[in-house]
């Protein structure tokens, strides 16, 4: 079974993933990839169920998996999308720009926030 829009192939034999897991895995690749950018319109849960032959329950499980890993948002009547950035790079996005704030109000300059930025991931990273 394949989906033309978004190239996803879900294979039913035997010994093989659950078709919903297939289906979050492809989606979720193609988003980390970029082959589906930031922003794409995901078919509805039924509209892909039918056009893979699958169940509806099985789309929207895997739909529910992706948007609680942060890689689709749905966006109540207009859809479901390709999220901004996985919930990782979001988060890591987030802590960045709480340190900005704060290097901002403590008075530090870019090349010194920049600085204790490095350093503390080398810090971080030499001691795991």
């Amino acid at each position: 079974m394949t989906s033309t829009n978004l190239k996803i192939t879900i294979n039913a034999a035997a010994g093989s993933a659950a078709p919903y897991e297939q289906l979050r895995a492809q989606i979720a690749d193609r988003a980390r990839s970029g082959r589906l950018p930031a922003g794409y319109k995901l078919p509805t849960v039924r509209g892909l169920a039918e056009e893979l032959g699958l169940a509806a329950n099985t789309v929207a499980k895997a739909y529910r998996a992706l948007e609680a890993d942060g890689v689709i948002e749905t966006r109540g009547r207009n859809g479901t999308f390709v999220a901004a950035g996985e919930g990782e790079s979001r988060e890591a996005v987030a802590a960045a720009q709480a340190f900005a704030e704060r290097v901002r109000r403590l008075g530090l300059t870019e090349a010194e926030a920049l600085a204790a930025a490095t350093e503390a991931l080398r810090a971080r990273y030499t001691t795991d």
